[in-house]
């Protein structure tokens, strides 16, 4: 069949040829991998270097490998006492290991990545949230402490029966392989837990390399993918066969062939890895390259990032907004002349840096929006086609996107271009089970089939997809709603600037006011004053003008690349209630600003003095924004 993606005309033709139900596409994960594997067994599948230089030792694994290690893994799992309805969960940085963790855990139950920059405190939240029977993580390992986090919240998740090790030591070369052994951190937590800890590469080689059970070609659910937990507790969303082989098919009938490698350096954990690129791979039979255990975070990967490129002939580049603009700051110093396309995603891609990229490039990208919730993909800027730069594109085949607001007669269609609510009926929804807590799925959908993403967008005439920001993060000032997403554009027009996060600041009269935190260009240089002038200058509406504005050396961001805005929140909060007190001659300051998993976020205040709690209380009640004293604070 033609990849034809060109037009909302040439997606209507693959929607009108059957129904998703309709396509063979397989009824299980195990089912399309070993299709794959069938097709093109010989072929290289997943590559990994655990380091960053063009010339370091890789492993390499064919499809047959791939799916020998799967089948071996959902064997494992399920001697380990797991069956399809129990969950494997996994703390692990990027590896070959980590891949076959996520293939096999979906084969043999529900596997359930976990992020592990989290701390212990919240990995053993999803734990217990999951249920989770089985955890694979990290042996210790220097520089990292994902196996004490691991083995801490395995102290507080009593389900977890066993715990499997991966040693990352097998992928050194020489010296740093002879050097490891000798430094290797203790686990001082691992006594703490009752779990068995076994070693994954042992007990993998103990199991056939054929299926012990039967892979029953039913539509379940196979993965559950936490959102958010930077703070506060992850929302655990269920992922079902039929929603991840949805994103496997888009990616090989628009994208992907068994000759494309793919250039990954995204975190195993999150759905645009998982899904939209391993899916896709396992679909198509495309090469994916996982450069270091922390992909983009990696050290050396930017600097070494094209001469991979020419070492891996890549064909498509997975990358996010914060990473190109760590690209465009290094000089292009290799051929990159296989490159097709490069695809971003995870948060808006600035106009600026678009054009950067591609005159530096001249390589196309494509910009792509998806989310958790949906199983991830949702639309993408045309492959081939009229590009809108600023719009995530057209919705994908089988994908129906609708801008809706919530009125008090029910949901309202919003007409062309007129700024809603965007919600997704899509085969990636699980239509009101999203969740795995039941009371986090209540007002979550409109027709019980529209998923409502909280994010802000609208549908131009041509049926192109523009996302103005979240709902959530709309910053409103004395009742007028600004959307943070004009002034983050305008200030991101500015030469120096790299990236822009806008939020509502605390104000005792307006509710919020707009402010702005900015994070420079390597090497450039400019005032605050500069960029409230340019502010000004190019920010249409005169309530969204930013009454603060701040350069700091990085903004908070995600694993992958999103600006964190809680953390901007947090900072505002701090700097607003502070400048109060002082105002009021009080002593006291904001010791910290927490997220109340029910009140929101909260500022406490120390140190508590009780002849000054009226006063406080004057001073700060003036504001929405919740506190109250620090009782941890002496």
């Amino acid at each position: 069949m033609a990849n034809d993606f060109t037009s909302l005309a040439a997606r209507d033709i693959i929607d009108t040829e059957m129904t998703f139900e309709e396509r063979d596409t397989g009824h299980t994960i195990y089912e399309r991998l070993t299709r794959t594997k069938d097709a093109f067994g010989q072929r290289p599948a997943f590559s990994y270097q655990i380091t960053s230089g063009p010339k370091d030792k890789a492993e390499t694994l064919t499809w047959d490998d791939i799916h020998d290690q799967v089948t071996q893994a959902a064997n494992m799992f399920r001697a380990l006492g797991v069956t399809e309805t129990d969950v494997i969960a996994y703390v692990l940085p990027n590896a070959n290991e980590t891949a076959v963790t996520f293939l096999g855990g979906m084969v043999a139950g529900i596997v359930n990545p976990i992020n592990p920059l989290l701390d212990a405190t919240q990995i053993a939240s999803i734990l217990r949230e999951t249920g989770a029977k089985v955890v694979v993580t990290l042996k210790p390992f220097p520089k990292t402490d994902v196996a004490q986090k691991v083995a801490e919240a395995v102290q507080s998740a009593p389900n977890v029966t066993t715990v499997l090790e991966v040693d990352l030591l097998r992928y050194l070369a020489p010296p740093k392989s002879w050097i490891v052994p000798l430094i290797r951190p203790k686990n001082p937590n691992a006594t703490g837990h009752k779990a068995k800890v076994l070693n994954f590469k042992t007990e993998l080689a103990k199991q056939p390399k054929t299926l012990t059970f039967e892979d029953k070609p039913v539509d379940r659910v196979a993965a559950y993918f936490h959102t958010g937990g930077t703070t506060g507790m992850p929302k655990v969303a269920q992922h079902k066969n039929s929603g991840m082989l949805y994103n496997g098919w888009l990616g090989t009938r628009l994208l992907f062939s068994e000759t494309d490698n793919i250039m990954c350096p995204l975190p195993m954990f999150h759905v645009f890895a998982c899904h939209v690129i391993i899916m896709s791979m396992i679909t198509s039979g495309a090469h994916g390259i996982f450069p270091t255990p922390a992909g983009y975070r990696g050290e050396g990967v930017f600097d070494n990032f094209w001469k991979l490129v020419e070492r891996w002939k890549i064909s498509f580049v997975i990358t996010v907004p914060t990473a190109i603009s760590a690209l465009m700051q290094r000089p292009i110093d290799a051929d990159i002349s296989s490159i097709k396309t490069a695809f971003s995603g995870s948060s808006p891609l600035p106009i600026e840096l678009y054009k950067r990229f591609e005159k530096s490039t001249g390589v196309e990208i494509i910009e792509g929006y998806g989310l958790t919730e949906a199983t991830c993909l949702v639309a993408c800027n045309p492959v081939g086609g009229i590009k809108k730069i600023g719009s995530v594109g057209i919705p994908f085949p089988h994908t129906d996107v609708k801008i809706l607001n919530h009125t008090a007669d029910g949901p309202v269609e919003c007409g062309t271009d007129l700024v809603g609510e965007i919600c997704i009926d899509s085969p990636g929804v699980f239509a009101g089970s999203t969740y795995t807590e039941v009371d986090k799925n209540h007002d979550l959908f409109h027709h019980d089939r529209y998923l409502r993403t909280g994010d802000l967008g609208r549908i131009d005439a041509d049926g192109y997809l523009w996302i103005t920001g979240r709902a959530k993060d709309l910053i409103i000032r004395g009742g007028h709603n600004i959307d943070p997403a004009e002034i983050e554009e305008a200030l991101a027009g500015h030469d120096s600037v790299a990236f822009v996060g806008a939020i509502g600041q605390p104000c005792a009269y307006s509710g919020e006011l707009p402010c702005a935190y900015v994070e420079l260009v390597d090497g450039a240089s400019v005032t605050v004053d500069e960029l409230m002038d340019y502010a000004r200058a190019h920010i249409h509406e005169r309530a969204a003008f930013p009454k603060y504005i701040e350069i700091i050396d990085e903004l908070p961001k995600t694993a992958v690349g999103k600006v964190f805005k809680p953390d901007l929140r947090k900072r505002a909060i701090t700097r607003v209630f502070d400048d109060a007190l002082k105002k009021a001659g009080h002593a006291q300051r904001v010791s910290i600003v927490i997220d109340d998993k029910k009140l929101g976020l909260v500022a406490k205040i120390a140190p508590r003095i009780s002849a000054d709690a009226d006063a406080i209380a004057t001073c700060l009640g003036q504001f929405a924004t919740r506190w109250d004293w620090d009782e941890t604070s002496t």
